[in-house]
């Protein structure tokens, strides 16, 4: 089914029996994901054989985290040379395997992925699930997409539908997981894609009900403040929110150049970091591992104001230290609890003045708004909240505050934490989704109707005048009804060997190619490249109306600048006169005319 046709077929349907079975193994993907976390971290810190995930809160400090960081790091290391896609958090990655290579994403990073993902977490790696789980599903997609006979578009739809099921089946997000692939990974919005993506994610959350039950994640706050005072405090806590996911953003890129500084080999950085985020872990234990039960702690406002200080500064220093150095992890968790714990301090200031709003809920928009602003996926934030929560409730100090981050964090910063790595590579990342102008304007609207053309009883020496008094390359043969019978280009009459008084005929093309005034000018498009052509008659019941031309498409393509363009302001009637009159009566009363004064010398 074409991008832009909304009427199912036969492979649409394959399409979305292909997003169940993939709903299907992006359960048993998060399933396996999680365990290997918990059996990892359990091996690793506390020398015992568990599937259950521990807390790392009341981890006694010690010299092990530090050597099981710094192991972990090697392992990671050893398979980032195996599977290079594997480093960082997953989802720049994805994006570009989208963008840069039809989709296709190597068999071995389903492997690699969650093998050190749960490595990187399971020794104490200050990361969540989310990124690594959304590159497994989605290189489950893509090889999918590489087994079977598909398009790169329908590859695309296969991948995104892969990281939506992993991520959905992880978190219990379904709704979260399919904004986030529009806003991340498709760079489209339609129906070929919206219906394999709903039937991926609506599988994957019947497997997270069953597998890991139907509870909210976290905790709700107990209250929500209302009314249009709430709306100003939580815009206010968003923009400082956006402030926060700058600081974020700068302070990983510049942990990041560091890295590249080092005067030792990039396979070593996973374990410097292990070394260097351990040593944080051994002041503060929270700043290790997933960190849900921490945010957890955060939305119930279990947390004093100085602990909150050192467990959100402690996490983000220990994250920018791992993830910087390459390791393999993902962002969501660690920025969930960072957001978190910056908005519980600002609810208990906000809260100390009587301002209306909660401890909980302002953690919980700040989570939110720092996510959103910090990844340039605002909408996912505020669906991925309300989803974690089960709290629908707090869905307008959400959207106000989400709004309020993404415009002070893309006023200051050009890329975010998914961009900013392609952007480094010279890949460009789509800002937004418009319209296809090809595919939505016809013919009729950009065609040349005054056409030049040539009579079918001219002759060469006749075609050869034109071509040397004209400007175009090519020109329709019509017959007395102004049916166009052949085309005839300046090189058919210049390489051709025969006399200036031969019939036009005799050179002109009569295998024609032509299109309709309702065609669409994608099609005309194909069409022209298909066929090597430079020009495309228009024909409206066999009679000639008009010509279309590579020219006339790249004319079109200037409506979209011109949407830009500001207009002038609307004014009701007699308006202009009021203000000239107003101009006047300012000048008669010693006011500055509105024209410019004369020169002193010259009065």
């Amino acid at each position: 089914m074409s991008a832009h046709d909304a009427r199912p077929t036969l492979r649409s349907f394959a399409l979305a029996g292909a997003a169940a079975a993939l709903g299907l193994a992006g359960g048993g993907a998060a399933w396996v994901l999680v365990h290997l976390i918990g059996a990892m971290t359990n091996l690793a810190l506390y020398h015992r054989l568990s599937w259950t995930l521990p807390s790392l809160r009341q981890h006694p400090p010690g010299p092990i985290v530090v050597v099981a960081a710094a192991l972990g790091g090697l392992v990671v290391a050893v398979l980032g040379r195996w599977a290079p896609m594997i480093r960082g958090h997953g989802i720049p990655e994805a994006m570009e395997a989208v963008l840069e290579r039809q989709s296709r994403i190597p068999p071995r990073a389903a492997v690699a992925k969650p093998a050190s993902a749960a490595v990187a977490i399971g020794t104490g790696g200050p990361f969540g699930a989310e990124g690594p789980i959304i590159v497994t599903g989605g290189a489950l997609g893509s090889l999918l997409g590489q087994v079977f006979a598909v398009s790169p578009a329908e590859r695309k739809v296969l991948l995104a539908c892969g990281a939506a099921a992993g991520m959905t089946a992880t978190f219990g997000s379904p709704l979260a997981a399919v904004v986030l692939a529009f806003e991340l990974l498709l760079f489209e919005f339609s129906l070929r894609a919206l219906v394999p993506l709903v039937t991926a994610t609506a599988v994957a959350g019947w497997c997270h009900v069953a597998l890991f039950g139907a509870d909210a994640l976290f905790q709700a706050p107990a209250d929500v403040a209302a009314g249009a005072g709430a709306l100003a405090v939580h815009a206010a806590l968003g923009a400082a929110c956006g402030l926060l996911a700058v600081v974020v953003c700068r302070g990983l890129y510049r942990i990041e150049e560091g890295y590249r500084r080092l005067p030792v080999p990039a396979a070593w950085h996973p374990v410097i970091g292990g070394v260097a985020f351990g040593l944080v872990g051994l002041a503060v234990p929270g700043a290790l591992g997933v960190g849900y039960d921490s945010i957890d702690a955060v939305l119930a406002g279990r947390l004093a104001v100085g602990a909150l200080a050192v467990l959100g500064a402690g996490k983000l220093v220990a994250w920018w230290l791992a993830l910087g150095s390459g390791t393999s992890g993902g962002t969501l968790a660690p920025l969930l609890l960072v957001g978190g714990c910056f908005g519980a301090l600002a609810g208990h200031g906000l809260t100390s003045l009587g301002l209306p709003t909660t401890v909980g809920l302002a953690a919980l928009v700040a989570m939110a708004a720092t996510f959103g602003a910090a990844t340039r996926a605002p909408l996912t934030a505020v669906v991925f909240a309300v989803e974690l929560t089960h709290d629908q409730q707090a869905l307008l100090p959400l959207m106000i505050a989400m709004a309020a981050a993404h415009l002070v964090s893309a006023a200051l910063l050009d890329h975010g934490l998914m961009t900013e790595k392609l952007a480094r590579r010279g890949v460009t990342v789509p800002a937004g989704y418009e319209p296809d102008l090809l595919a939505s304007t016809r013919v009729r609207d950009v065609t040349t109707a005054r056409v030049v053309t040539l009579p079918a009883a001219a002759s060469v020496a006749d075609a050869r005048r034109q071509f040397a008094r004209g400007a175009h390359s090519a020109y329709p043969v019509v017959d007395g009804a102004q049916r166009c019978v052949a085309m005839v280009s300046r090189a058919d009459v210049l390489h051709t060997e025969a006399p200036d008084g031969a019939p036009l005929a005799d050179v002109a093309s009569t295998d024609l190619v032509t299109t309709r005034p309702e065609a669409r000018l994608l099609d005309v498009l194909q069409t022209l490249v298909d066929e090597d052509l430079g020009h495309l008659p228009v024909v409206d019941d066999g009679r000639l109306v008009g010509i279309v031309t590579r020219t006339d498409l790249l004319r079109a393509s200037r409506r979209r600048a011109h949407a830009e363009l500001r207009e002038p302001a609307w004014r009701p009637a007699g308006a202009t006169r009021v203000a000239r009159s107003a101009r006047r009566v300012r000048v008669s009363r010693g006011g500055r005319p509105p024209w410019p004064r004369a020169p002193r010398g010259a009065r």
